[in-house]
């Protein structure tokens, strides 16, 4: 490629000179091609080692000018091709117009300015993505898809020199970090090492230090350890690993694949060697941090931040601290932890100005919200830009709400302009079309707390006393601190929450410190819009929910009538709808009833997105993976914080069976209501920690006691009474029964114990506990959690259809491995069809991974038995379509191995059988018979031929459904097909339904009776098929031979069979006397003259030989090596003959020599002739060869390890090949 002329010093330096002219000197690098010797090592290992760009372009042109010394490198190349190129275009265009000029000095300028404006021109015409990354990183990227042969679309994020150590040697090298893999390469000394692992297959990843691999990174797979050292910057290197670890775990999670951020601003200043891809993680990185600290939306990018102090009126002092601006917030925290946090929405800005600068204050900046508060901030650097930053988006940010179009994954279109401006209230029910709720269901207007509140008793004063103390606590921080979305948030907040939320401030509250406030407010009539296009939906979601909706606190009075189960309906069902990937989990019930409590329905809709969306991600999705990762996170805090207790409970396997129904309910569900609705306060405003907390304290209160358990029921039933027996003796609201409690209280039970003392004691004990720590346990629990579910999907997929297949378990498992690699590498490089199009997560794990016509071609061309040569590809076609019944142009694992089984693993009849079928609608389109004969009158404009003997899709389908007792019952094969057509015209009942289950359930043998009837085309096809699969057999001339015998024996039992189902037609006796006249001199000399049936099968055969191969493989080694084994029974060479170059003496079936071409050109196929697959099966066991071919058993085992040895990574063939570097031209 051209370059930007670079100077070159020494331009004979480890390079070659091979071509040279006054002007420019084309060279090779030493060592690259043939030979090379010990410079050749020395040149490579140097070449590695220094990361050298021509180890990846070993071919230059320099540009020198009469005797400077001065070089200019102005091209390089990977091949000799590519350079030689470059060099003719530098002769033909510029040689002539560079003597003329005089200067030496002119002549340099003009080559320059002419190889940069060609550059510019390419840059036009490319990828803007690529003109963002530097040229040194281009050409690592180069480098990275060279050696490892990776397609274009494998984008390379970064790349590091380090160690691998392989055994006990460390080897230097480069390790390359792709979107989807981990490469690395080492050349030393001759001594070449070469690494490649996806990254969804990673099972661990950790930082480690000892004795014998000093700082290093270890990456696990599933076999193998992998030890990398000796980097300059482990820790950036190592966040980066864990980066591209977590988008790969998402993928198998999601099936959704990596996406460039292209809004990416650009960057103020070259950044060397850094690519915009690593540009784009870093800044997702940051934006994920800055989310999780001030709880705020996922689609809120951070901008900047910059360090600064902020007065804090409450405290009359200046707080250290950093300030973040982004596209919809300015916020602030304190560089001490929980000293002061601040989140300043722009829609409640008013005024930002910059004060006058002193030395007390320098750089001020005063911004006023519209609640009349201000807030000052300084020492800011470039307050100016920092201003109109701010002004900018200040700019974007409406006057007012601006409803539904500000997030454009929610399905729901904008507002109507009829919707209220308060948040309505909703029911269910048919409803007018402007109005958004039913008036004559029952509806709650606020909590639902509120409204069944009941009368305190009397003896419940002094705990009134204290609730209204704690409402006036809170009344006199929000007058010093501030209330709503800006209050000022610090230790005396904390300390007010540990103390408890007043029940007539909580709702308020758990939307401040949640977020989900902000949201709302920003999505004014979302909820209602949801709900109106979510009623009448039936899905499976819904179901579960109307089952779950009377379990959800039914010793509640506030769920014991209509309109708590109604709102609860409601919100959860507009969830679903919001959300389908999640829809509905078991456990959504509970935690949504505690929040309609306390919260009106939309507020109680938008905590749920808070809590299922950012707080408690991924735990109620279908396989509940965010909670199973938090208990392998709770498993590891015990092991560091109880490691005795540890150790027990793990021999009785309990934490794993206790801590799931913990944290999916946040205790709701194992612990009385009023003592678990104080943890949920803490948990909105600390987060995930307080219930790792809490469930730490709860194990320590009980060690002694489950240190003495000696089975997993008796600790289960120490801590269930230990929970149930948490009393808040605070509560104002009447006593709820808990159901638990009910049931596992004995004769004694046990002390109570004060909630509040729960919550400090596990503040006391287990308060260091920080969220970047629990982050980084999250990601290690992540890998093994989805890479053990996965293990979990391919066993339970194996163990489903091993009685449906003769492959065994350890075959099935690798089969597995190479489909699902398919499905996944759709999500890496593109397909016809998104993966995230074709993974449904409710399906059962069989049928969730799915792949198509090309993905599947590849997996039949590697593993296959049939090799059909140029015909492979044609052959995988028509299995593909005869696998994929339901005509999705997708198919499943089962489906893939049914195919694969029968090649494989079948007897000669199944063999057969299935070879059969291949030539049959719908695996035979009609195109290939109409090209195969090259008769396009025969057919019609449309896909489907209008005369039979085509059957159509359906017909085809419904053969396969029909038992063979209605095919018995019909009386013969052709009438149960015209029953079976006329069933297919009348609507699907429920018995066809129940038929395909019970075909599913109970798969039967197929008759070979069942198999409609082959006519000639389709027979043609066949031969072709057969003998395209022969080719490459050891006993290939026994094998034609016997094709050639049985073709026309079938040939001639056609013939003969028309005279049975053309009765009464003129032209058939005519085609009938002349059928006889042509059979009799067949009968009496096999081997003589066939009739116009024959001459068509000759045909086809030389057409199995005579197809095009592609244009790009003409010439090629493989190609001569091909056509050098064509056997005497063939019809010659391939590519080379022409029709008229068929001999007399060609032994195919003994056709005329003088009749080819005209055959060829003008007859057409024999539309009454057929023959059954009785006929064929019989024919085929007269002879020998085909007998023991298709009786052979077939080992897939080698393939499957060819296959696993290609790295499961898709390799495109490189523009410079092995012969091209062989070439010498001096």
């Amino acid at each position: 490629m051209w370059i930007t002329p670079e100077e070159v010093l020494l331009a004979n330096a480890l390079w070659v000179s091979e071509r040279a002219n006054p002007y420019f000197i084309l060279q090779r690098r030493k060592g690259h091609g043939r030979g090379g010797g010990i410079t050749g090592l020395l040149v490579g290992t140097l070449d590695v080692v220094l990361d050298s760009s021509a180890r990846v372009a070993p071919y230059r042109i320099l540009h020198q000018t009469g005797e400077s010394q001065i070089f200019w490198n102005i091209a390089c190349g990977s091949s000799r091709k590519e350079i030689t190129e470059h060099w003719d275009w530098l002769e033909t265009n510029l040689l002539q117009t560079l003597s003329i000029f005089d200067n030496d000095d002119d002549i340099t300028t003009f080559v320059k300015g002419k190889i940069q404006g060609i550059i510019a021109e390419e840059n036009k015409s490319g990828k803007p993505q690529e003109d963002e990354d530097p040229g040194k990183f281009r050409e690592a990227e180069l480098k990275m898809r060279k050696l490892f042969g990776m397609p274009e679309e494998e984008k390379l994020v970064n790349y590091y020199p380090c160690s691998y150590w392989k055994g006990r040697v460390p080897r230097q090298g480069w390790i390359y970090l792709s979107v989807n893999h981990l490469c690395f390469y080492s050349f030393l000394l001759g001594k070449e090492v070469s690494l490649v692992v996806q990254w969804t297959d990673v099972t661990q990843l950790d930082k480690n230090a000892t004795l014998v691999f000093p700082e290093s990174i270890r990456v696990s797979t599933r076999g193998t350890e992998h030890f990398f050292s000796m980097f300059l910057n482990i820790n950036e290197t190592f966040k980066l690993m864990e980066q591209l670890a977590n988008i790969a775990m998402r993928q198998l999670l999601d099936n959704e694949s990596f996406s460039a951020d292209r809004s990416l601003p650009k960057p103020c200043k070259t950044l060397k060697n850094v690519s915009a891809l690593k540009r784009d993680l870093d800044a997702r990185a940051k934006n994920e941090r800055y989310r999780a600290l001030f709880r705020l939306t996922q689609d809120e990018r951070l901008d900047g931040h910059t360090s600064c102090t902020l007065w804090t009126p409450f405290a009359k002092m200046h707080v250290i601290g950093q300030m973040f601006v982004s596209n919809n917030y300015i916020c602030f925290a304190s560089r001490e932890e929980d000293l002061c946090q601040l989140i300043i929405p722009l829609r409640e800005v008013t005024i930002v100005e910059k004060a006058d600068s002193s030395s007390v204050l320098p750089s001020p900046l005063s911004i006023s919200t519209k609640n009349k508060m201000t807030f000052l901030f300084a020492n800011l650097k470039d307050r100016d830009f920092l201003v109109q930053r701010i002004s900018d988006f200040l700019q974007r940010t409406p006057d007012r709400p601006c409803g539904l179009n500000t997030q454009s994954e929610n399905p729901s279109p904008s507002t109507p302009p009829s919707l209220p401006p308060s948040p309505p209230v909703l029911g269910l029910g048919e409803m007018p079309q402007n109005q958004h709720y039913s008036p004559s269901l029952p509806t709650a207007k606020k909590g639902l707390l509120q409204i069944y509140q009941q009368d305190v008793p009397e003896e419940l004063g002094p705990k009134v006393t204290r609730e209204k103390m704690k409402e006036e606590s809170w009344n006199i921080h929000f007058f010093e601190f501030g209330r709503g979305v800006c209050m000022y948030r610090t230790s005396k907040t904390r300390e007010l929450v540990l103390n408890g939320i007043p029940e007539s401030l909580r709702g308020e509250l758990w939307l401040l410190f949640s977020g989900a406030q902000n949201e709302m407010a920003t999505h004014t009539g979302y909820y209602a819009s949801l709900v109106e296009q979510a009623i009448g939906k039936y899905t499976l979601a819904t179901e579960e929910i109307e089952r779950d909706l009377h379990r959800s606190m039914p010793e509640h009075h506030a769920f014991q009538n209509e309109m708590g189960i109604a709102a609860l309906r409601r919100v959860l069902t507009a969830y679903a709808y919001r959300n389908p990937s999640i829809g509905y989990c078991q456990a959504m019930n509970i935690v949504t009833s505690v929040l309609l409590l306390y919260c009106t329905e939309e507020e109680a809709f938008w905590l749920l997105v808070a809590l299922c969306e950012r707080m408690l991600p991924d735990y109620y999705n279908t396989r509940v993976v965010g909670a199973l990762v938090d208990q392998g996170v709770f498993e590891e805090l015990t092991r560091e914080c109880l490691p005795l207790l540890y150790e027990h409970m793990q021999d009785l396997g309990v934490i794993s069976t206790i801590s799931l129904s913990w944290f999916l309910t946040l205790f709701l569900s194992v612990m009385p209501f009023d003592s678990a609705v104080l943890l949920v306060d803490c948990f909105f405003y600390e987060g995930i920690k307080v219930i790792f907390q809490v469930a730490l304290a709860v194990l320590h209160a009980n060690m002694d006691q489950l240190l003495s358990c000696s089975d997993e029921g008796e600790a289960m039933t120490i801590l269930g009474r230990y929970l149930d027996n948490v009393v808040n003796k605070q509560t104002v609201s009447s006593p709820i029964p808990h159901l638990h409690a009910l049931l596992t209280s004995g004769n004694n039970p046990p002390p109570e114990i004060d909630v509040f003392e729960l919550i400090k004691a596990s503040y006391e004990k287990f308060g260091s506990l920080r969220a970047d720590v629990i982050e980084q346990m999250r990601f290690k629990q992540r890998l093994k959690v989805i890479q053990s579910l996965e293990d979990t999907a391919k066993r339970s997929v194996v163990r489903s259809i091993m009685t449906e297949s003769a492959f065994s378990i350890e075959e099935l498992e690798e089969l597995y491995v190479l489909f699902k690699a398919k499905h996944i590498m759709s999500c890496y490089w593109g397909a016809s069809s998104t993966a995230a199009e074709r993974h449904d997560p409710s399906l059962p794990y069989l049928e969730q991974y799915r792949i198509d016509s090309g993905q599947f071609t590849q997996l039949f061309s590697a593993l296959a038995p049939w090799s059909c040569g140029l015909h492979t590809n044609t052959l995988s076609g028509r299995l593909f379509r005869l696998l994929d019944q339901n005509k999705d142009s997708l198919i499943n694992f089962k489906e893939f191995v049914t195919g694969l089984s029968g090649m494989c693993h079948g007897d000669m009849t199944e063999k057969l059988k299935l070879l059969y079928r291949l030539h049959l609608p719908p695996a035979l389109c009609p195109e290939e018979a109409e090209s195969a004969l090259e008769a396009a009158q025969f057919f019609t404009d449309d896909d489907m031929p209008q005369d039979p003997p085509f059957l159509s899709h359906m017909d085809f389908l419904a053969q396969e459904v029909t038992s063979g007792e209605e095919l018995k019952e019909a009386g013969d094969a052709l009438a149960a097909a015209d029953t079976d057509e006329r069933k297919e015209e009348k609507p699907k009942d429920y018995k066809y339904y129940l038929r395909m289950w019970a075909k599913e359930k109970e798969p039967k043998k197929e008759s070979i009776k069942d198999l409609p009837r082959m006519n000639q085309e389709q027979f043609i096809e066949m031969c072709k098929t057969l003998y395209n699969m022969f080719s490459e057999d050891p006993m290939e001339q026994e094998l034609y031979h016997g094709i050639a015998t049985v073709a026309s024996l079938l040939l001639r039992i056609g013939e003969v069979g028309k005279k049975f189902t053309n009765n009464g037609s003129k032209k058939t006796e005519v085609q009938l006397a002349s059928a006889v006249d042509a059979l009799q001199p067949e009968m009496e000399d096999s081997s003589g003259e066939g009739g116009s049936g024959q001459s068509l099968v000759s045909k086809a055969l030389a057409e199995a030989q005579l197809e095009t191969p592609p244009p790009t493989a003409a010439g090629s080694d493989e190609e001569a090596k091909d056509d050098t084994s064509v056997s005497s029974y063939s019809v010659v060479s391939a590519g080379s003959l022409q029709c008229e170059d068929i001999a007399d003496d060609t032994v195919l079936i003994g056709c005329a020599s003088g009749d080819v071409v005209d055959r060829r050109r003008g007859s057409l196929p024999d539309a009454d002739w057929s023959i059954t697959f009785e006929q064929v099966l019989a024919s085929f066991l007269t002879e020998t060869s085909l007998v023991d071919y298709f009786e052979k058993k077939y080992d897939i085992q080698n393939k499957i390890t060819a296959c696993k040895s290609l790295r499961a990574v898709e390799r495109q063939t490189s523009t410079s090949s092995d012969h091209d570097f062989s070439l010498n031209t001096h």
